[in-house]
């Protein structure tokens, strides 16, 4: 820690993959025809993810198909669904690949960065600085 306060260690990684994916966003918004540009610049947002050892978070992750690297619109490239079959989940249905995701729905279900466990190294500095 310096005068500042804790140092926020790849920022410049951090702004790079959010511009990418704020790209790939509005490309789809602008012109959702133009889905090549929008492929392109989600992976190369996950190459530079990748290259750097920096983890996109969950929330992220969540609104682009794993499988052909195109953001989720909503009737344009993908179709959201809920089920409650055996268990309450949502379906998303990646429209140009056919890729599937389920999210259940879990009543105690938290995404990790949420968890108090994830933010383990702070703790310990609050500890020390205590």
């Amino acid at each position: 820690m310096g005068k500042d306060g804790p140092r926020f260690v790849h920022k410049e990684i951090f702004q790079r993959v959010n511009f990418l994916y704020q790209a790939a966003q509005m490309v789809l918004k602008q012109d959702p025809k133009n889905i090549e540009l929008c492929r392109y610049y989600i992976s190369t947002m996950k190459t530079v993810a990748e290259k750097h050892v920096i983890r996109i978070h969950p929330c992220i992750k969540r609104t682009y198909c794993k499988k052909c690297n195109v953001v989720f619109v909503s009737g344009k490239t993908c179709r959201i669904r809920s089920r409650s079959q055996s268990e309450k989940h949502t379906v998303v249905t990646c429209l140009l690949c056919g890729n599937i995701k389920r999210y259940m729905w879990r009543k105690n279900y938290s995404l990790w960065p949420d968890k108090d466990e994830a933010w383990l190294l702070d703790k310990k500095e609050a500890i020390k600085n205590s």
